[in-house]
């Protein structure tokens, strides 16, 4: 099934690096699950950024939405918004082929923040989140997730 990004989505990524709108915008077509661009998933100012920190939203205020250098996406099921986690990684899994596919050297991704460039790992998403919620765990550190978030350095 082909999904197609809405207005709002594409509004919501207006900024963004080229690659990673190109990126949004091809990778719908390929994810076995809907998606579209949460508000303030794409390009911030330092205020809605500022916001979004004291609110804990947000953990840092050098957020690559800074620089229109990451986007985030949610998941639909149907006509409601998914936040179960277990569909982020099928649809992060499509991003990632579709990232190969046009080229791109470097992506990083939330739910593995210890792998500098995602586009190298050899496995599924889901084995790379597991890998590092276990190195998170075995390092005695809670694992920060945000398995809705991709960026480039």
């Amino acid at each position: 099934m082909s999904f197609k990004l809405s207005k709002r989505s594409l509004d919501r990524i207006e900024g963004i690096d080229e690659e990673l709108h190109a990126l949004v915008c091809r990778a719908i077509h390929e994810t076995p699950y809907d998606f579209g661009i949460p508000h303030l998933g794409g390009l911030r100012t330092i205020e809605e950024q500022r916001k979004l920190k004291e609110s804990g939203a947000s953990k840092t205020m050098k957020s690559k939405h800074l620089e229109g250098k990451a986007f985030d996406f949610m998941v639909f099921l149907g006509p409601r918004v998914c936040w179960e986690l277990k569909f982020y990684d099928d649809v992060g899994d499509a991003i990632v082929k579709t990232a190969k596919e046009l080229g791109l050297k470097q992506l990083k991704w939330g739910g593995a923040w210890h792998i500098d460039n995602i586009l190298d790992w050899d496995g599924t998403l889901l084995d790379a989140h597991n890998d590092y919620v276990k190195l998170r765990v075995d390092q005695g550190r809670t694992p920060f997730v945000d398995m809705p978030h991709f960026e480039k350095d």
